[in-house]
């Protein structure tokens, strides 16, 4: 990134109802080698200007007939695309300064003009802005990244949930508690467990059936914190016949390796 050419390259605008005060501010612009320099005598056109041109610096007379400086000032602030008030205002009056700060001006210039203290004010604040702008720029950029990055990864989960849905009967989540909080098919309604944890032997919500040893053997690997693949589940229904399940599952922790529940999917293997 080369500052000096960006800001050489700034587009400013002069507003002053005295002509030689233009023409010398022009004239002291151009010498120092600013390439996009336009200028008004009409206060009341800055606004429109400024909708239109997007200046980097508008050098604001502050003394003039009809629209003075501060009302200028005022209404750029309706601005809604930039709430930057890039502004150094002119002024002849010392008690003017410290308003037009309140006012929202960001520096001041004195008149009559130093040509030194108008050359170094004038690089300073468009230093200060194109800054400014390129931060401004680079938020929208992160913005857009992370909302581009979120519908990614929106899309990739909806795929991966439909995946899983067409690989197994359901998709299932527990949290450190070991209670669902998520899931994806007819496990409830399969199992007949509710919200109860899925290696839970002991629970009085289970329905009676299932194998004591198998629901055992599960519920000291979920205790221990290990993943499980295919692991079989039997249940013995009223009638005689059997139901036949395969779970898999592993285990979740955050960002500080806290272990936070389980995820896994299943199906029923039953003829």
């Amino acid at each position: 990134m080369n500052l000096s050419v960006d800001i050489l390259a700034a587009s400013i605008l002069i507003v002053d109802d005295q002509a030689a005060n233009v023409q010398l501010l022009e004239l002291l612009l151009a010498e120092a080698g600013y390439s996009q320099v336009s200028s008004t005598m009409q206060p009341e056109e800055v606004c429109a200007l400024h909708r239109k041109n997007h200046y980097d610096l508008i050098l604001l007379d502050l003394q003039m007939p009809v629209m003075d400086g501060f009302a200028v000032m005022e209404a750029l602030k309706t601005n809604d695309s930039d709430s930057y008030l890039p502004v150094i205002v002119l002024t002849a009056q010392p008690g003017h300064k410290l308003r037009a700060l309140q006012a929202g001006a960001k520096d001041f210039i004195s008149k009559p003009f130093d040509l030194i203290e108008v050359k170094t004010r004038i690089f300073n604040m468009l230093e200060v802005r194109l800054l400014y702008k390129k931060l401004e720029n680079y938020n929208q950029l992160l913005e857009d990244t992370v909302a581009e990055r979120t519908a990614q990864l929106r899309e990739s989960e909806a795929r991966y949930r439909s995946l899983t849905e067409l690989a197994c009967d359901w998709y299932w989540e527990q949290d450190e508690n070991g209670q669902f909080t998520k899931v994806s098919g007819p496990v409830l309604e399969m199992l007949g467990i509710q919200v109860s944890p899925l290696g839970d032997s002991g629970s009085a919500s289970l329905p009676s059936g299932w194998n004591d040893e198998e629901r055992v053997r599960l519920h000291e690997i979920i205790t221990n914190r290990q993943p499980f693949l295919e692991f079989l589940l039997h249940r013995e229904l009223p009638g005689g016949s059997q139901q036949v399940f395969q779970v898999s599952g592993e285990p979740m922790f955050d960002r500080l390796s806290r272990f936070v529940g389980y995820r896994g999917i299943g199906q029923e293997l039953t003829a």
